[in-house]
């Protein structure tokens, strides 16, 4: 799967290639199986078609040992998977690479009044906004800068997602105080020329295209920073945060299932175990003994 000419590689990457694009497989996945197969090709030093179960096992060892994570490691034995099964049709040669458990954290949290805090602390106008968006609606970085102009639907006060995670459209949360804060946004963006009519929400410094999720990962990083907060955040704590602070509002875990587009319910059920308000509310078996 190296570029070095050779026609029997060429073929065999365009292969894998034609079966990824018959599955449907996003371009960002095709992109991440190819480097995936390419990097083992490079360790095997010869074509990856040549491969034994071997030499597969001797590569998760040699990715353990040079500290890779769990989570690494999984995607790139997925990655191998689909080749070795799906283009070469050997499934018996990935057989013995297994993925490795990986140990479930507990996600940071913000409080009510740090969430307002960073909000306030972002740099300017287009990042409190996206900020707001992320918090108010529970979404993952990439869903906020793909969202059009065309994706709010203020009479049903939903925000419509296209293909977030997994490929699924889905209906975001749009509150009031959310949809005024993208009005004042849209006016000022407008008034300044920095939106095309239905353009992107949050454009890059070209109209044309939307903002990248590194620019709003450095915007959070930097609001975080000036309002003080000492915690571990990224652009997911604002969606860890809105889940949890639904929790604690008493909304149904099968609603926030729904909003957060969650496949799997005990996904969002996690929230339950930072949900301090919650926890606050459960009455020790320690108080409802009888002194004797």
């Amino acid at each position: 799967m190296t570029s070095t000419g050779n026609p029997a590689i060429t073929l065999l990457r365009q292969r894998m290639i034609d079966d990824m694009r018959m599955r449907k497989l996003s371009p960002k996945t095709q992109t991440h199986y190819i480097r995936i197969v390419r990097q083992f090709a490079g360790f095997l030093g010869r074509s990856p078609d040549t491969a034994s179960a071997e030499d597969l096992r001797r590569y998760q060892l040699y990715l353990v040992e040079h500290g890779l994570s769990s989570t690494s490691l999984n995607a790139t034995i997925t990655g191998l998977k689909f080749f070795f099964e799906t283009t070469l049709d050997r499934p018996e040669l990935i057989a013995k690479m297994h993925p490795v458990h990986e140990p479930r954290k507990l996600p940071v949290v913000l409080s009510r009044d740090e969430v307002a805090r960073l909000i306030a602390a972002a740099d300017n106008l287009k990042w409190q906004t996206a900020l707001s968006v992320a918090y108010g609606a529970g979404l993952r970085a990439s869903e906020v800068v793909s969202l059009k102009v065309g994706d709010i639907d203020s009479r049903r006060r939903v925000l419509r997602i296209e293909q977030g995670k997994g490929g699924k459209d889905r209906y975001a949360l749009l509150s009031p105080v959310l949809l005024e804060r993208l009005r004042t946004w849209w006016k000022f963006a407008h008034a300044q020329g920095k939106m095309l009519p239905g353009g992107w929400l949050f454009p890059g410094l070209n109209p044309v295209n939307p903002a990248s999720t590194r620019q709003l990962n450095r915007a959070v990083h930097a609001a975080a920073e000036a309002a003080q907060i000492d915690k571990r955040i990224s652009m997911h704590t604002l969606r860890h945060s809105f889940a949890t602070h639904l929790l604690e509002q008493k909304v149904d875990i099968r609603v926030i299932q729904v909003l957060l587009g969650h496949k799997k319910l005990e996904t969002t059920a996690l929230y339950a175990q930072v949900a301090t308000d919650v926890l606050r509310e459960v009455v020790s078996p320690l108080e409802t003994l009888q002194p004797r």
